[in-house]
């Protein structure tokens, strides 16, 4: 073997193999303190990118699952307060049945009424507790309500309202409505039937509805959870393979500088060759 101080040739290549041994140490340390095998462009920029473009969709995919949520909040406090409702008018039916009785005295037939505008009173009342998060679909405040149904809000599902206010379309029944005759309970008992059956029709519209919401939105978070995958698959690092990696890339780390130390010893041997 030819020994040269003009051109260590030995200690270049260990060099290089040192180098290279470091860049790829800083390589898997960055993997390993970010659990991310491509964590910037220069990394594996096909990969940034498609990664990138899917993040966008899990982003979109969030709103879409906050707009659902919402409605299907709404959906819920509007379905409970319509059960509600309908407890109250099955009440009104039974006070109305009672006051038809023509042998009513006038004190039980004023103490029936008071417990018919009460109730419906209680009824105004619930409807105008129907809210959430300011909307409520069953006051006649606010018409159909539209939420996302799509990351790029290119499509979107509607929650129906339902105007049940007294003396509207739903529930002809007045706010001033009475009991005091039996006649005028007779009426009522035939106005109370029809707004039952109006008020449980319109119930069950924004009851399939809401069950359509709830579908989607499950829908919506199982293609957020697969959207979430396969960006792990593209970016994630092998945390376990990384730390194998790591240590072994130490050990050559420390023969590559042990082999430069000897590499670069090797022109002194012809300092012997003079003593």
């Amino acid at each position: 073997m030819t020994i040269s101080v003009q051109n260590n040739s030995s200690a270049l290549l260990a060099l290089q193999n040192l180098n290279r041994t470091t860049d790829q140490l800083a390589q898997t340390q960055q993997q390993i303190s970010t659990t991310l095998k491509v964590a910037k462009p220069s990394d594996d920029p096909i990969v940034w990118a498609t990664a990138q473009g899917q993040q966008v969709d899990i982003n979109g995919l969030a709103s879409v699952t906050q707009s659902l949520n919402r409605a299907s909040s709404i959906s819920d406090v509007a379905l409970s307060a319509g059960q509600s409702v309908v407890d109250l008018l099955n009440q009104l039916k039974q006070t109305a049945l009672s006051a038809q009785d023509a042998q009513l005295d006038a004190t039980s037939r004023q103490s029936l009424n008071t417990d018919f505008t009460g109730l419906l009173q209680r009824i105004t009342t619930t409807l105008q507790n129907a809210s959430f998060d300011g909307a409520n679909l069953l006051d006649g405040s606010s018409g159909n309500l539209n939420f996302l149904a799509s990351a790029d809000a290119s499509q979107s599902v509607t929650l129906p309202a339902k105007d049940l206010s007294l003396g509207g379309g739903i529930i002809s029944l007045s706010a001033t409505a009475s009991v005091t005759t039996a006649s005028a309970a007779s009426l009522m008992t035939g106005q109370i039937d029809a707004a039952i059956a109006n008020v449980t029709s319109a119930l069950a519209d924004i009851g399939d509805q809401s069950k359509l919401i709830n579908a989607h939105a499950t829908l919506v978070q199982n293609l957020s959870t697969v959207l979430q995958s396969g960006m792990g698959d593209l970016i994630d690092a092998d945390t376990a393979a990384d730390s194998a990696r790591l240590a072994a890339l130490q050990v050559q780390q420390q023969l590559s500088q042990q082999t430069l130390g000897v590499a670069n010893s090797m022109p002194s041997v012809l300092l012997s060759l003079f003593r």
